[in-house]
């Protein structure tokens, strides 16, 4: 049996016009079938977690490769619990130190390795074919653009939420 609309059940003021509903379902699907295709491909090439890839992007990107621990939770696009653990995870297998903030005591940095810059490139190529065959080969630029100013608006707009 169905259950009723949602529209049927909830107050007014709750609801969402159907055509918003829609694009909402079809944003969560998109992204959770994405991502569980790219976590498998980077686990099954490379046996790096996704999580693992993204810290170590963001690592690699930021000045002196290092952020302090609190910036790399805001930084990874994945989750943001349990970072401590996850770099706890990372430094027992050499990919990343960490190290005292020399103007902050109580702050302590991330920092990537040698080894932890040297298997971002080396699983890179993995990520990267999986990004283009899943995800941008199904846009052509303009649409990409479309999309990339659709979901930058959303960012900024739950940025200040947080």
């Amino acid at each position: 049996m169905n259950s009723p609309a949602p529209s049927a059940t909830l107050p007014a003021h709750t609801t969402v016009p159907p055509r918003q509903l829609a694009a909402w379902r079809a944003f969560l699907e998109a992204h959770a079938r994405t991502v569980e295709i790219l976590t498998r491909e980077l686990r099954d090439a490379e046996d790096l977690p996704l999580t693992w890839y993204d810290v170590l992007v963001q690592l690699n990107e930021a000045p002196d490769r290092r952020l302090r621990m609190q910036e790399l939770a805001d930084a990874v696009l994945l989750s943001k619990s349990g970072v401590t653990r996850l770099i706890d995870r990372m430094e027992r297998d050499g990919l990343v130190n960490r190290s005292r903030c020399s103007d902050d005591r109580r702050g302590t940095y991330a920092e990537l390795t040698p080894e932890g810059l040297a298997r971002l490139r080396g699983s890179a190529p993995t990520h990267l074919q999986g990004v283009r065959d899943h995800f941008a080969a199904h846009f052509d630029d303009e649409e990409a653009a479309i999309l990339e100013r659709l979901l930058t608006r959303l960012a900024e707009a739950n940025r200040d939420r947080e």
